[in-house]
């Protein structure tokens, strides 16, 4: 990789950038180098602020991460440590920048939410006191509207970093905001060119044996008609082979297939364009990436399976497609966002399916354990709970998605058993902390216990013929209602907001990866399940008890045994909490969505954390913090575009018959 000085109309003016006195003359800046002396050229920019530009695929983030790590290396005990940010998912309009880079320090590192002295979060102390050195990666990746927005909001800062952007973005974006990034030098990513692929390509492949003794590297016949071509008109194939990316991308599908002959991109019929060549390499990578080999054994001594090319590719482009309809520019793939983009009914069906599994199965559980018990009314009370426990939790989730508060985050505490101290962490504000939650959950409390007594009055109905439609029923359904919708709903409000009292910030060695922060986030949910459910249990017991007392009297006769109280409590307990952790918990939601609905539909496979974490081994994914990314926005682009044709190819043919029998009905 090499590079030359950017345009001067992208840069500031160098007695800016070397940060010196009026009346200065500015010096000649050497910004020379190559891929291994990057951090060195950095400091020797004045300013510590650099824009690297490039076309895409010429390496920028390439870029970024060699002078993060030889930043590492060299860096001073009081150097701000280097850390890149995907700049792309920034809205200028909406996140102040500094809010925006301790968001995402809070997502890649949750232990960065333990407190300061000052009360703040490690992650806020750190921005604040300028230790975080930003590598903003992606600039041309903000949504076009938004770019000079983000310049103008950079500009209003002083503070070091550097920003990789493709040139014509960045300069519309100057163009735009009337002003470069102001202090900042800039270099550009210049193409490769013939003599490093004849320094890389044929070292890539092993040589071909000839019938005579002799042997030819599969990568020859394409560069001597390169190279025969060098004086005229540049070749197609000459164009696309000039970056990183393209020639990754070629090695790939080349070098390491055997029975793939790279003659074939010299064919000018086949591939009579740039177009037409980046789209076949993009096309084939993933397909010779999954091609069938021996499986090597994992850490656990499991082999890693198969996976079908076809299949891969398919799963691979849901997910990009995915981000897409999340998106348009979105690039982080976040497992606990994965199944944001189904439609919002389909999100609220699986709510009220998995809280009435949960509130059925606890009601017949709990049955078995409560013998003798009328086998024919416990089967129908749980079926008649659970509908109403999943109307009570369908109703929070299309309230939440009113607000559009359904993103739920990964949970960045564990739980304790022990009460924090005076200094530790979220503990802190406890009354802040629980009127949220209390409020939170009152809501779905209330509506569980209309659905409970709901559920009894129906019982009696169909076992005990006991009419509907008599007054002295209903104002007791109604009065049921009430007092049982107190019950519930304080009792819920009560022990969600005392759990924040057993809440700590994440440990120092959690997340960070993928599978950290869905590690971490599963024993969370885990051991919240383990202390609510006997909590929740134990307040609606004796909760019901101190209301039907309070109101006995003001309704009428109020009666709660404690065997009834018990049962009810338990019921409500355990189908409560687990109704939560699947319908409320980031992790829940993963559960749920990616691991059983999605794959149950064919989008995704059943395995999807091992099919990620296998994708990123093979070099179609990259992490970047706690979430994947695609290895490059051009190979996400064409997996969602290969889907969506997909989709529309054969989505016709599998819905036509009906459609057709539809239509029918409605000429009838």
């Amino acid at each position: 990789m090499r590079w030359q000085d950017a345009p001067d109309s992208l840069t500031d003016h160098s007695v800016n950038i070397q940060r010196l006195p009026p009346g200065a003359t500015p010096g000649l800046m050497d910004l020379s180098g190559d891929l291994g002396s990057v951090a060195e050229v950095y400091r020797r920019i004045g300013s510590e602020r650099l824009v690297v530009l490039g076309r895409a695929g010429s390496g920028k983030s390439i870029l970024t991460i060699r002078f993060v790590l030889d930043r590492l290396e060299t860096r001073a005990p009081h150097d701000r440590v280097p850390v890149i940010f995907g700049v792309g998912s920034w809205d200028p309009t909406a996140v102040a920048l500094r809010d925006w880079l301790i968001d995402r320090l809070v997502r890649d590192h949750p232990h960065l939410t333990r407190r300061a002295p000052d009360g703040s979060t490690l992650a806020t102390a750190l921005v604040d006191k300028d230790l975080v050195l930003p590598v903003l990666d992606g600039f041309d990746e903000i949504a076009e509207g938004l770019r000079s927005t983000a310049l103008e909001e950079l500009n209003s800062t002083s503070i070091p970093l550097v920003l990789t952007s493709r040139r014509d973005e960045f300069a519309e974006a100057v163009r735009e905001a009337g002003a470069p990034l102001v202090w900042a030098a800039g270099l550009e990513l210049t193409d490769l060119t013939l003599d490093d692929l004849d320094d890389y390509l044929p070292r890539t492949a092993r040589p071909v044996p000839h019938g005579d003794g002799g042997s030819t590297a599969v990568w020859a016949p394409v560069l001597e008609e390169l190279r025969a071509r060098e004086g005229g008109e540049t070749t197609p194939l000459a164009r696309v082979l000039s970056t990183p990316l393209m020639i990754i991308l070629a090695r790939t599908m080349y070098s390491e297939a055997p029975d793939r002959n790279p003659v074939e991109l010299l064919d000018t019929e086949l591939f009579p364009d740039e177009n037409s060549l980046e789209e076949h390499l993009l096309a084939g990578f993933v397909p010779t990436v999954y091609r069938r080999r021996v499986a090597e054994r994992s850490a656990t001594g499991h082999r890693e399976r198969h996976r079908d090319p076809e299949r891969a590719e398919r799963w691979l482009g849901y997910l990009a497609h995915h981000l897409a309809r999340l998106d348009r520019d979105q690039q982080d793939l976040a497992w606990w966002r994965i199944g944001d983009s189904l439609r919002l009914s389909t999100r609220l069906l699986s709510v009220v399916v998995a809280s009435a599994l949960c509130v059925t199965l606890s009601e017949w559980l709990i049955n078995l354990v409560n013998l003798p018990f009328p086998i024919g009314q416990g089967l129908l009370l749980g079926g008649l709970l659970g509908v109403a426990a999943g109307l009570a939790f369908g109703c929070v989730h299309a309230v939440l998605a009113r607000f559009g508060t359904t993103a739920f985050e990964p949970a960045r505490v564990r739980l304790r058993l022990r009460l924090p101290g005076a200094g530790a962490g979220v503990g802190r504000r406890p009354v802040r902390t629980f009127v949220a939650r209390f409020g939170a959950v009152l809501l779905g409390g209330s509506v569980m216990g209309v659905g409970c007594a709901s559920a009894f009055t129906l019982q009696s109905w169909l076992f005990h013929e006991i009419p509907l439609t008599d007054e002295l029923v209903i104002r007791r359904t109604l009065i049921n209602m009430l007092v049982l919708g107190l019950i519930f709903g304080a009792g819920a409000g009560l022990v969600f907001g005392l759990l924040a009292a057993l809440e700590a910030p994440l440990d120092v060695a959690s997340a960070a990866t993928p599978a950290g922060l869905l590690a971490s986030n599963r024993a969370t949910v885990v051991r919240q399940v383990l202390v609510l459910a006997p909590m929740l249990t134990a307040t609606i017991a004796v909760g019901g008890h101190l209301f039907t007392d309070l109101l006995d009297g003001i309704l009428g006769p109020l009666i709660w045994r404690t065997e009834d109280g018990i049962v009810i409590g338990a019921v409500g307990g355990l189908g409560g909490t687990c109704s939560y952790a699947l319908s409320f918990t980031a992790w829940g939601r993963w559960l749920v969505l990616a691991r059983v609905w999605l794959p149950l539909t064919g989008k995704l496979p059943r395995d999807t954390s091992a099919f990620l974490d296998d994708a990123y081994r093979r070099g179609v994914l990259r992490r970047a913090g706690a979430v994947y990314q695609f290895r490059h926005v051009r190979l996400q682009h064409h997996l969602a575009r290969s889907y969506r044709e997909h989709q529309r190819k054969y989505a016709p043919a599998r819905f036509g018959a009906g459609a057709q029998r539809a239509q029918t009905v409605r000429s009838r």
